[in-house]
């Protein structure tokens, strides 16, 4: 069994930050594209940034470009996202994934998720 649990969501003003983890238990996913999603209510989960298995190479969707950062650590089956100048947009579940597949964009590439960390940026 492989679980992934999200920590570090929360309530922040506009042009603030957080920084999201998301610990993995059960096996090793070292080998894994670590990826995270975002649903907001009524719309359906969006790709946000993945970071290949062997760390080479991040992706991050348009919205977040220049902003968000996301990280690993493989040591510890752990990966991050920064967060920073926050908007009222980012507004979201935000869900942790892993997944051994290219096609890293969507949620057909990942095999396990997390059960979600509220984000919710005030104006």
């Amino acid at each position: 069994q492989v679980q992934l649990v999200e920590s570090g969501g929360g309530l922040v003003q506009a042009g603030g930050s957080l920084r999201l983890s998301c610990a993995a238990s059960g096996r090793t996913l070292s080998s894994y594209n670590m990826g995270w999603f975002r649903q907001a209510p009524g719309k359906e989960r969006e790709f946000v940034a993945v970071i290949r298995w062997d760390g080479v190479r991040t992706y991050y969707s348009d919205s977040v470009k220049g902003r968000f950062a996301i990280s690993r650590d493989n040591a510890k089956i752990t990966v991050y996202l920064q967060m920073n100048s926050l908007k009222p947009g980012d507004t979201a579940v935000y869900y942790c994934a892993a997944g051994p597949r290219i096609n890293y964009y969507t949620t057909d590439g990942y095999d396990y998720w997390g059960q979600g960390t509220q984000v919710t940026v005030s104006s």
